[in-house]
């Protein structure tokens, strides 16, 4: 029997989604039936590719305010929100009390009121709530997980986690909605969330105490100056000396059609700007965060995340009583400028991510005692997040049939996932440690 689901918040993560249950992959299991926004400008251009570049029919748009009439009219099984992070709960809990079964992008929510919230509308109403934690497909991932599992590094100890965001992807969240802790959560939230939840799952466990320390040091207004910056814009669009400015928007290079199209050309709806300078007013989140954890297991965790780094990837490392397991990932290398910057220093260096993938092996382990083993495992596809987006949208629009490593994540995973950035949050503006287990009830 096929499936009917709603979508609600159409920005650009909403496009793979849109793009699975139109594209055919899924006919006979699942269909999206109707789409819904607070800006119409983005559902019709999503209509116009569902109609010329999956064939697929065109599907009724709502604006937000009906989203309960959606629900009436279109009777769907599943909502999928992809909305800001703010708002996630809000669409969650209401699909769930009119009945219906929740998918939510990461991060679940933003605070832990409301996170409370969707506990208490799931128990009482007992729909399924699935959070969609790609990162746990990706075969690399996986391939720790089946390490740990295996009892290679004896009983894991202690845990350093270092995640690099890049001057491109990186910079993106001090130019979007992503700037204000009220949106996002900050990046503890928004984007660790996906690292607090892979350690969760590695560990089998949860986090007991978080403390956290982290500022605002390279983006913002603030360090304009520090960083050779003397003349501001708040907005590249129609700004000169935006065209300067190494993290500026490039309209004629960043906006392809698609960024074009959805939010540019869609502004006139609700006044909403994807290009804000990482230099301007009103950013509130941080760019360096470091923060310790402890589990349930009595594993310790150093956990740091940098904004501004000349390349992405991550490094973790588990210590164990039978030793070391280190993996090592490049997911972009650096990525050389056109123009001169040279205030900002020399950024075009000739390394690229297949260049440092060749420094170090991605799977390494240790023993105490004799020669270090080198793990490799199955590339993933091309779907994004190291192959997990393909396989986290069958588990989706499929079913979960078999599981044995447990990628599927529920209501209680994604809580406990973004409990430790709540946790750090609290941690940062109190300068206290925060238990975890005070912040909401399951």
């Amino acid at each position: 029997m096929e499936k009917r689901f709603v979508l609600i918040g159409t920005g650009a993560r909403s496009s793979m989604y849109i793009r699975a249950l139109c594209d055919g992959r899924y006919k006979g299991h699942a269909d999206l039936v109707a789409i819904c926004d607070i800006n119409q400008g983005r559902m019709d251009y999503y209509n116009e590719i569902i109609q010329k570049k999956y064939n697929h029919a065109s599907v009724p748009t709502y604006l937000a305010q009906d989203f309960e009439k959606m629900i009436s009219e279109m009777k769907p099984d599943t909502v999928i929100v992809t909305t800001v992070d703010r708002t996630h709960h809000k669409y969650a809990c209401r699909a769930m009390e009119l009945g219906c079964d929740v998918i939510s992008e990461k991060p679940m929510t933003v605070d832990q009121e409301k996170c409370q919230e969707i506990i208490d509308t799931q128990k009482a109403t007992g729909r399924k709530f699935t959070v969609a934690f790609n990162y746990r497909y990706s075969p690399r991932n996986t391939k720790i997980k089946e390490l740990l599992k295996s009892g290679i590094c004896g009983e894991v100890t202690s845990i350093n986690f270092e995640w690099l965001l890049d001057t491109s992807h990186g910079a993106d969240y001090f130019r979007r909605w992503h700037r204000n802790k009220r949106n996002s959560g900050g990046l503890m939230v928004h984007k660790s969330t996906h690292h607090f939840d892979l350690v969760n799952w590695w560990l089998d466990s949860e986090p007991v105490t978080v403390y956290a320390q982290g500022d605002l040091k390279f983006y913002g207004k603030e360090n304009a100056e520090k960083r050779g910056v003397t003349e501001f814009y708040q907005r590249s669009l129609g700004s000169e000396i935006a065209k300067k400015d190494p993290f500026g928007f490039r309209l004629e290079k960043d906006y392809t059609e698609f960024l074009q199209r959805l939010y540019f050309d869609s502004e006139k709806y609700d006044g909403y700007q994807r290009d804000q300078s990482v230099f301007g007013d009103g950013i509130d989140i941080e760019d360096n965060m470091s923060v310790m954890v402890r589990y349930k297991n009595k594993v310790v965790m150093n956990y740091t995340l940098c904004a501004h780094c000349p390349y992405e990837g991550y490094r973790i490392c588990f210590n164990g009583t039978r030793g070391r397991l280190e993996f090592y990932v490049i997911e972009r290398g650096v990525t050389p400028l056109d123009e001169d910057f040279s205030s900002f220093g020399n950024r075009e260096i000739e390394s690229d991510a297949e260049d440092r993938k060749k420094m170090a092996p991605e799977i390494i382990f240790q023993p105490m005692w004799g020669k270090p083993v080198i793990y490799t495992y199955e590339e993933g596809d091309k779907s994004g997040h190291g192959g997990g987006d393909a396989k986290l949208l069958d588990h989706l629009f499929l079913g979960v049939k078999d599981d044995p490593m447990g990628h599927a994540a529920n209501f209680v995973d994604g809580a406990k996932s973004i409990l430790t950035g709540i946790g750090a949050n609290i941690s940062m503006r109190t300068g206290l440690p925060v238990q975890v287990q005070e912040l909401v009830k399951f």
